[in-house]
């Protein structure tokens, strides 16, 4: 089974400038990947590009403004990402939104914008990615899902199901690549509470919070097993 070195790897980030996933673009472009950030605020990219590329001393991180609720504009990115280095090798699906309303008030709007950002966006994202990976017989997509991916909470039940959505969507895409013998693999990260402010590396997290660095050392331990490993929902939170 075809393998290939962090240093060798293109990975996209969708909402790559903060929180999580900014810690998994860092811990990536510190292993020697090249890693395109990805979401709407383009001043965010420039800034968390311009910090991470400084601290590994060299241009591994490369922004990209688009909004993943367009369909279009997901279909530019994996254009520009193919063009520019021929391969789409990791594929973080970070971006996501919580609309806090209740089940009784919950509104059209509110629902369709967490189930366009968190759950449409995936699909239309991997639908575009899938070729390619196929094409070059490599590929790992990680889909940040959360704990409200395996238990409901009354205050933001359109998050719940966007989130749970996530996983079932990512069931069907592990049998679909199973079945079709393609060298792709798939990881659910399903985090409780992130501590996305106490980031610095010797801070200490919030009770009941985990610090953010456990996330990026997931994930560099998932995408470092063997090929032919099957690593399936990673569940992770405070004690």
């Amino acid at each position: 089974m075809k393998t290939k070195p962090f240093i060798d790897q293109i990975a996209l980030v969708t909402g790559g400038g903060t929180g999580i996933g900014r810690a998994f673009t860092e811990v990536l472009s510190i292993h020697g990947v090249n890693v395109v950030i990805a979401s709407r605020r383009k001043e965010v990219l420039e800034h968390a590009a311009r910090e991470i590329n400084e601290l590994v001393g060299w241009e591994r991180v490369f922004p990209y403004a688009f909004d993943i609720q367009d369909q279009s504009q997901i279909g530019a990115l994996v254009n520009y990402v193919i063009e520019r280095w021929q391969s789409l090798d990791v594929v973080v699906n970070n971006s996501g939104l919580a609309v806090p309303e209740t089940v009784d008030e919950i509104t059209d709007d509110g629902w369709d914008k967490v189930m366009d950002t968190n759950l449409r966006g995936v699909m239309q994202l991997v639908r575009a990615v899938l070729p390619h990976m196929i094409m070059n017989d490599f590929g790992d997509i990680v889909n940040v899902s959360s704990q409200a991916g395996k238990h409901g909470y009354a205050d933001v039940p359109s998050y719940c199901a966007s989130k749970f959505g996530l996983l079932g969507y990512a069931e069907a895409l592990r049998d679909h690549v199973r079945k079709t013998g393609a060298n792709i693999r798939v990881f659910n990260f399903c985090p409780g509470l992130v501590d996305v402010e106490n980031s610095a590396s010797d801070a200490r997290p919030r009770p009941g919070f985990i610090h953010v660095s456990n996330m990026a050392r997931t994930l560099m331990y998932a995408l470092s097993l063997d090929r032919e490993v099957v690593l399936e929902d990673i569940n992770i939170y405070a004690r």
